[in-house]
């Protein structure tokens, strides 16, 4: 019989599902009615899912998101909230990544920022795009680091490669003049080329203010604001209500 090289034929491949599938559709008599065009076109989807899995997979335990299962279904939209049904949906289509156009999101605390941040990037894992997230005081202090042990260009390489940079908490606290420069390094390398999603307690239009160089604070608004998805979330803190538990 042909059955057991070609199982093995499977595996040398790497296609271990499909091998796995054939087995199990010979257990089944509905499948086994089934043309030989339908039966391998089982196997393939079987094959290809599984990868699709893996790769999501993967691509989440980089991204290392601060709300693992955040998810844009899990978005919620009630009307304290302000936030546009359209808007989200067209931002789920990850149409934005590819235009390399940034995402910012606002609004006081606890009203979901950090989910919405994180399931967006997550829309962009299950389409195979790479996601690297951070809360920005603990991006600093890793860039602070990286400064002094040798490992900062590396890490301002890998950071720019990335399809979408999620800075969570971005203006939560005043920033030194080195952290200004690294906020400034990062946002040039990507300018243009990659996505970046923000979150913050304040409002875009003060982020100026905040950055107290007027220099710099020029060229950050510039590279962040032009072009930028903005979202500002409204209403009371979800997490001091039921109905903020589930979901974003």
């Amino acid at each position: 019989m042909l059955r057991e090289p070609t199982i093995e034929k499977l595996h040398a491949l790497r296609l271990r599902v499909m091998a796995a599938t054939w087995l199990e559709q010979d257990k089944s008599p509905d499948t086994l009615a089934l043309s030989f065009d339908e039966r391998l076109a089982l196997l393939v989807e079987a094959e290809m899912l599984a990868r699709d899995n893996t790769r999501l997979a993967k691509n989440l335990r980089a991204a290392k998101l601060r709300i693992a299962d955040a998810c844009v279904e899990g978005i919620d939209f009630p009307k304290a909230r302000e936030i546009d049904k359209s808007v989200v949906r067209s931002l789920a289509t990850c149409r934005w990544i590819h235009e390399h156009q940034p995402v910012l999101i606002d609004g006081a605390t606890g009203t979901g920022k950090s989910y919405l941040a994180c399931a967006l990037a997550h829309q962009a894992c299950r389409k195979g795009l790479r996601v690297f997230y951070r809360r920005v005081p603990r991006l600093f202090d890793e860039l602070r680091l990286a400064r002094a042990d040798g490992s900062y260009p590396r890490l301002l390489a890998r950071i720019a490669k990335v399809d979408v940079l999620v800075l969570d908490d971005f203006a939560i606290a005043p920033l030194s003049d080195d952290s200004r420069r690294d906020l400034l390094e990062i946002l040039e390398d990507r300018y243009g080329l990659r996505s970046t999603i923000i979150t913050s307690q304040l409002e875009p239009k003060l982020w100026h203010d905040y950055l107290a160089d007027p220099t710099v604070a020029d060229a950050i608004c510039d590279r962040v604001m032009h072009g930028a998805h903005r979202i500002s979330l409204k209403g009371p803190s979800r997490r001091k209500t039921k109905e903020g538990t589930g979901g974003a």
